[in-house]
Parts: structure tokens; C-alpha cells; sequence
């Protein structure tokens, strides 16, 4: 053994005794038998290979070596005590700080703000942080439970896993370059748009978010041509201006893209689309569900 191998209950019950001079005393104070203690002393002696306590008739004194060891075992002890709040905060911390991922803004109409106050108004100690998340993570956070809740685009892939509350219910629009041959029109059916290539998420994202984006279920069964994959905004819009083809928005996104050469036009023959705030099936947190409660009172019954 070293002095490596001691133990903190070593050094509290060391501590104890050379505070009270007493084997009783200091045992009464631990709430542990005094042999217990006598033991647990002794073994931490046989430790460190001399004696700490000199013990006769006329009672209980520190040695040479009690009375080195003493200023450190307070440091020592001292230390992991200020450890201990600190381990205690930061868990206290954690347990109060929600995370919420997105992949898209939310911002719609003071949704978040909203959201926020309500939530706040309950919990007004917890934080909230919100953390952007690529498009190849349709679940913006939750799968690899990076974030405890998030707005993402519905469908979501195994859905079972989830629940989640309908924020927003939006028309999707089409966006086209500037130059195409249909961006005069006011609006376009889709059935005018099935030859047209499109513009489409990774291939390795969820294959329920990407046909809706593609709108498969309006196609009647065509499959869709890619013009190109795109995993972000920039990417999206570099891809419309360059006329590596079209693509289906969320009316809500729909300002990130008309930024020059590009228009968003109505589309008929596509289904809304809906956005939510979700969360894992199996997180029973209070803040989470409460987070998720503000989100259903703020929104708009039809959503």
C-alpha cells in the first residue's frame, strides 16, 4: 500500500479524531462504532507506516507524523468538498438547461419568444439553449440525444421513438430560377412540374423526408428526376440560381431563398406540409414536457 491508496473516509475519520483527542467522542461525531473506528485507524497507520495517535491512560495525542499529516488532510478534505459542490451545481446546471436543436429557423410569427415566456413563466431558473443542426440529421439532435427537444419537418423517420406537437401547418411553394420558363406564372400546378428535375436532400437522410420534399405521393407513381442533392440553405439556393433545378419550400422558408434570381411561386397538387417540436417517447423530464405544454398552448388551434 502507499499513500496513494487513502481513502477521503480515511481522512474524515483521522480528521475526527485528532480534532476531539477522543476515540468515543470523535466515533459519536462520525456515527460509526468506536472499534469500527479504532480499525479503521489502525489500518490507515499500517497505510502509511507509522503511527498517527500516541494512546495511554491519560488520553489521545498526535504524533510527529498525526501532526504533519493534519494540515493536509484538511486541505485534502476541504478540496473534494468544494468538488463536490461544484460536481452538484453543474449537475444542478445540466438538469435545468434544456437544449433545442433545429434545423430550421422556428422563427414564426414570435413563435420561440412565446414559447419561452410561458415555459419561463414555470420554470424561471432553467435555461434554454438553441443549437443548429445540419440537414443530415432530420431529428436535429434527438436520435443521438444531443438535444432534448426539437423543431424538425415531419415525417420523422421511426417515428415511434417520438412525440411531438404540430407548431405550424404550411402550403409548400416551388421554387424555381428566376429564368424558367413558368416563373411568369402566378401559380403553377404540379402536374406542369413532373419532368422538371429536382432538387433533393442527401441520400443518406431519412428516405420519408426526402420523398416528401420530392413530393412523391403527388406524382402518381413517376419517380422524381434529381438535378442535385443539397444538405443547407446556401447550398439550396446556389443550386436554383445555377439551374441545377427546382425545388418544394415551406411558405415559412420560403424569404431565405428569394434572394436575387430566384422567385416562389403557389403550387397546386401538394400537400401542406407541417412543422413540430419533438421529443423522445421515453423522456419522462419535467422541463421537457413542460417545454412541450408551452408549445401547444401558444399555437394557433388550426396548426
Amino acid at each position: 500500500m502507499t499513500i496513494t491508496d487513502v481513502h477521503g473516509r480515511d481522512l474524515r475519520y483521522f480528521l475526527a479524531v485528532a480534532e476531539e483527542l477522543h476515540f468515543t467522542r470523535a466515533a459519536e461525531r462520525l456515527y460509526v462504532s468506536q472499534p469500527a473506528l479504532s480499525k479503521q485507524i489502525r489500518a490507515l497507520e499500517r497505510q502509511l507506516g507509522a503511527p498517527l495517535f500516541d494512546r495511554d491512560r491519560h488520553g489521545v495525542r498526535l504524533t510527529e507524523v498525526g501532526t504533519a499529516l493534519l494540515p493536509h488532510a484538511r486541505a485534502v478534505l476541504a478540496a473534494w468538498a468544494e468538488a463536490e459542490g461544484a460536481v452538484r451545481a453543474a449537475r444542478a446546471a445540466r438538469e435545468a438547461t434544456l437544449v433545442i436543436g433545429m434545423s430550421t429557423s422556428p422563427g414564426r410569427g414570435g413563435l420561440l419568444p412565446a414559447i419561452r415566456s410561458r415555459f419561463t413563466g414555470k420554470h424561471p431558473a432553467a435555461r434554454l439553449r438553441l443549437r443548429q443542426i445540419g440537414w443530415d440529421d432530420p431529428t436535429a439532435g434527438l436520435a443521438d440525444r444531443t438535444s432534448d427537444l426539437a423543431f424538425v419537418w415531419l415525417p420523422l423517420v421511426d417515428a415511434e421513438r417520438y412525440r411531438w406537437v404540430v407548431v405550424a401547418t404550411e402550403p409548400r411553394l416551388i421554387a424555381l430560377p428566376e429564368r424558367h420558363p413558368l416563373a411568369g406564372r402566378d401559380r403553377i400546378d404540379f402536374a406542369d412540374l413532373l419532368d422538371d428535375p429536382f432538387l433533393a436532400l442527401p441520400g443518406d437522410v431519412a428516405p420519408e423526408l426526402r420523398d416528401h420534399w420530392l413530393a412523391l405521393d403527388a406524382r402518381d407513381g413517376r419517380p422524381a428526376r434529381i438535378g442535385a442533392e443539397i444538405g443547407s440553405t446556401d447550398e439550396t439556393y446556389e443550386a436554383l440560381v445555377d439551374g441545377l433545378g427546382i425545388c418544394l419550400v415551406a411558405e415559412g422558408n420560403a424569404p431565405l431563398l428569394t434572394r436575387g434570381g430566384v422567385v416562389v411561386r403557389p403550387v397546386d397538387g401538394v400537400s401542406p406540409t407541417r412543422f413540430a417540436l419533438a421529443w423522445r417517447a421515453d423522456d419522462t423530464r419535467l422541463l421537457v414536457h413542460d417545454y412541450a405544454r408551452a408549445a401547444a398552448e401558444v399555437v394557433p388551434q388550426e396548426a
